[in-house]
């Protein structure tokens, strides 16, 4: 299991060194995990207009979309600073949609990692949205 992560760590910081980060130089790379063992890949993608950038995760979570899988186990997220970072809000919330138990590996360029579930970065996240349990 800690090759397979390594190697999904190392893939992050691939396409992290790929995204398109002129305004912040914040250079985030993900690879998400399907349930039959698929990759698939996202990074950053800035815009002049803050709103309008992509994130890595959800830019990997489109990706997959597109390719017909639905169904997560594993999201890895590499950032090049100091501490590993954490997904936004936003992304923990477009995660949770598919799976709210998923796997979340936060790495670093320099081989620090942590590991959570993403329930216990967003606990709740149906509570109180059109009334779904």
């Amino acid at each position: 299991m800690q090759d397979i992560d390594n190697k999904l760590i190392t893939s992050a910081i691939d396409v992290a060194r790929r995204a398109y980060a002129p305004y912040s130089n914040f250079h985030v790379g993900a690879v998400l995990v399907d349930t039959e063992g698929k990759t698939f890949v996202g990074c950053n993608v800035e815009n002049l207009s803050y709103g309008l950038t992509i994130c890595a995760e959800r830019s990997a979570i489109c990706t997959a979309i597109a390719a017909g899988s639905r169904e997560f186990t594993k999201i890895v997220i590499v950032t090049d600073t100091k501490e590993p970072a954490s997904p936004c809000g936003a992304c923990r919330q477009v995660l949770a949609e598919f799976n709210p138990e998923m796997e979340i590996i936060l790495a670093n360029f320099h081989g620090k990692s942590l590991r959570f579930r993403l329930s216990e970065l967003l606990p709740r996240p149906a509570a109180g949205i059109l009334d779904r349990p």
